[in-house]
């Protein structure tokens, strides 16, 4: 195999590659990356076997072939040579050398021979804009339970149906649910899936690395799913079990709600939070009249408490919370302002973004005794 091709455009496919190659395995042939040649391109492959990546940048080809080389090492190295082309030449001993300028380097490889083969997409399920589901993962993907014993809580739900999508994620201490509507090409009949965490923060990378209004073709086996954006290609393993029933944890009955400025909010509790128990970070949240009073305090540390003006004219309502969970709401919202909704201390209070569309994303959070 022999090709040339642009150090820019190699950096930037190889980039994509790093978050699927594993870097600590049993199975030295996954931290190397598959490079194929053909025609006027060459192919990249990365896989862990749970997610796989597939993408291609236009190449002067010589020879045609294949070849392993160790993902994080290739990247590295390029990464650090002039901006010119680079001359890349795999040997039938499976090295692979290469020329730049006045650099010349040899890096052993392995044989592509037992380089796992990625299943084929099946027909397309759906279209979907890259910024919407960027979107929607940013605003999820820290619910997500980090605890592996909890696996249907280690991805997010994706459910595609006729006139929109919903993302749910959880942890059992808190839930968020967001839902874009609109017709998405291609959906006759309800789609449901588990979508693991590394799959998602994957996803993000290629979102912030196109154009918002760039079409994801999705689709979907028995085990697997797929997404398609342009010469990208990015599976992943579907994760097994039932994820928990969300429109049931979602409140039905919440009498109380409070309008806040998000950053202002945001600002007092990460605030307060620094008083607040290392390991619970337990906060309190004051909803009195006229003003939402936030306090924390640690008997050997300190105390801290802040009043931000509020319209709010009902019985007075004080719920400890985590800290953490609200300011990760806080963070990834746009918007100026944001409501709080609330029944008593003991009822899950949930949060949900101002505006117009205030029912697309809703943030629900179990309360904390303090």
């Amino acid at each position: 195999m022999e090709f040339t091709v642009s150090r820019a455009d190699l950096v930037r496919e190889l980039n994509l590659s790093q978050g699927v190659v594993e870097k600590k395995t049993t199975i030295p042939i996954l931290s190397n990356v598959l490079v194929e040649a053909d025609g006027d391109r060459i192919h990249l492959t990365a896989t862990d076997l749970e997610l796989g990546i597939r993408c291609s940048c236009a190449a002067r080809v010589k020879k045609s072939g294949a070849g392993t080389i160790p993902a994080r090492r290739l990247l590295d190295y390029v990464r650090l040579l002039p901006d010119s082309d680079v001359q890349v030449k795999v040997g039938d001993n499976h090295w692979a050398n290469l020329v730049c300028g006045r650099s010349k380097t040899r890096i052993a490889g392995m044989s592509r021979d037992s380089f796992p083969e990625l299943p084929e997409m099946p027909e397309m399920l759906a279209e979907i804009p890259i910024g919407v589901l960027g979107a929607m993962i940013a605003k999820t993907v820290f619910a997500i339970s980090s605890e592996e014993s909890r696996f249907t809580l280690n991805g997010a739900l994706l459910v595609l149906r006729k006139g929109g999508i919903v993302m749910v994620a959880t942890d059992g201490h808190r839930l968020a649910m967001v839902e874009s509507s609109g017709e998405l090409p291609g959906v006759n009949a309800a789609f449901r899936a588990l979508l693991p965490r590394k799959a998602m923060l994957e996803l993000q990378k290629l979102a912030s690395d196109s154009d918002p209004a760039a079409i994801v073709q999705f689709s979907g086996d028995e085990n697997h799913l797929f997404f398609r954006l342009g010469d990208r290609l990015l599976l992943s393993r579907k994760l097994t079990g039932n994820f928990p029933d969300y429109e049931r944890v979602l409140p039905k009955d919440q009498p109380n709600s409070v309008t806040l400025q998000r950053e202002e909010f945001r600002a007092a509790i990460e605030r307060v939070a620094q008083f607040s128990d290392e390991r619970s970070r337990a906060i309190r949240v004051r909803v009195g009249d006229g003003e939402v009073k936030v306090h924390s305090s640690v008997s050997e540390t300190g105390e801290s408490e802040e009043s931000i003006p509020a319209e709010y004219n009902g019985t007075p309502v004080e719920i400890g919370f985590n800290a953490q969970y609200l300011i990760d709401f806080l963070r990834v919202v746009q918007t100026d302002q944001v409501s709080f909704w609330f029944k008593d201390p003991h009822s899950a209070g949930e949060l949900r973004p101002g505006g117009d569309k205030a029912d697309t994303y809703r943030y629900v959070i179990m309360p904390m005794r303090i």
